[in-house]
């Protein structure tokens, strides 16, 4: 459940401007890290330019000990089966591992990354680097969305949806570069751009079961 303090159910636009400020709060983090990481009391100038109470040390230690959602993930479990809303919207009952967008976006990042093997010249193209960056961002934003598995803030799962399908719409901007620099073979292009739409789609989709389910529980948005 959000931790926010009215009763009131947020729609998706207040998650946005949620979000918004805590990209502003991760971008100073960055920030401040980047600018104090050779000095020995780091953790204290950080925590205190963020307005944190500075925590014992170790209180951290276990942070990299998280489930990674990739680490769950079948390399060779490829998503190849067609996206359809109801079957979008049952799978969100289960964990979003196994949300069949999840395995096609995730399945979309793998792909990349053996493209980027097969063709190393790729791996310093900005627009290769674009895409590959954007779709990862996708993958990582419907994880997001998907993670409320009793579907209880609505608001905040279209909120990431439309971030994700953000993230995609560049990856697939990256994608058109790629193929005008002729750095893709026509091939290539075809079977990337399959991909892109196929978890494009599948977005769009979900974000309409999910402003439908609002509209029934809450009569508008």
């Amino acid at each position: 459940m959000a931790g926010h303090d009215s009763d009131r159910a947020w729609d998706e636009y207040e998650w946005e401007r949620f979000l918004q400020q805590q990209d502003q709060k991760t971008e100073k983090y960055m920030e401040l890290l980047e600018k104090y990481i050779d000095d020995p009391q780091r953790d204290e100038i950080v925590a205190r330019e963020m307005g944190w109470c500075h925590q014992p040390e170790g209180s951290g230690e276990e942070w990299n000990d998280e489930h990674d959602p990739e680490l769950a993930f079948d390399e060779d479990d490829e998503a190849e089966e067609e996206i359809n809303a109801s079957q979008l919207i049952d799978d969100c009952a289960q964990s979003f591992e196994q949300h069949v967008l999840y395995r096609a976006a995730f399945s979309l990042t793998i792909w990349i990354d053996r493209l980027f093997e097969s063709a190393p010249g790729l791996q310093n193209d900005p627009a290769a680097v674009k895409l590959a960056t954007h779709t990862a961002l996708a993958s990582a934003k419907l994880a997001a969305a998907l993670s409320d598995e009793e579907a209880e803030e609505l608001g905040m799962t279209i909120a990431y949806l439309k971030r994700s399908l953000k993230a995609i719409t560049v990856a697939m901007d990256a994608a058109a570069q790629l193929i005008a620099e002729k750095s893709l073979s026509r091939t290539q292009h075809a079977a990337l751009q399959q991909r892109l739409f196929q978890v494009r789609d599948g977005i769009i989709l979900l974000m309409g079961e999910f402003r439908g389910e609002w509209l029934r529980r809450y009569g508008s948005l």
